[in-house]
């Protein structure tokens, strides 16, 4: 296993199917999951707690709060590197996410190799 495994990652999906399967890959990758949020405030408390090194973040939340204004709360908290996670990749929604300084943004569905790559792009 390479340096670059072995990542503290976060999944903040309110699909409990796919959070399963993204919880999956980034096992079979050799990283630590460290917590899983549905929600932006549940996300927020997990981030401040765990300090992770990756959050994986979906955009579409359940409650109030998107998982764009999730991440801009938990970086005022803490250091750590974001990848979204979108079935929904509207050019607005993009350029939000990018506004975010986030490592990369992954469209749904997506495969384990597409979730390296990007895994790949965290410094």
């Amino acid at each position: 296993m390479t340096e670059s495994a072995n990542k503290k990652i976060l999944i903040v999906e309110d699909d409990m199917i796919i959070s399963l399967v993204v919880e999956n890959m980034i096992k079979k990758l050799g990283h630590i999951l460290v917590g899983k949020a549905a929600s932006g405030d549940e996300a927020i408390e997990l981030a401040k707690e765990h300090q992770p090194d990756i959050v994986l973040m979906d955009i579409r939340l359940k409650g109030e709060m998107d998982g764009i204004e999730a991440v801009t709360q938990i970086k005022e908290h803490i250091r750590t590197e974001v990848i979204y996670l979108t079935g929904n990749s509207d050019k607005v929604n993009y350029e939000r996410a990018k506004a975010t300084e986030c490592i990369d943004l992954i469209s749904k569905p997506f495969t384990i190799g597409e979730l390296t790559r990007s895994l790949e792009l965290v410094p």
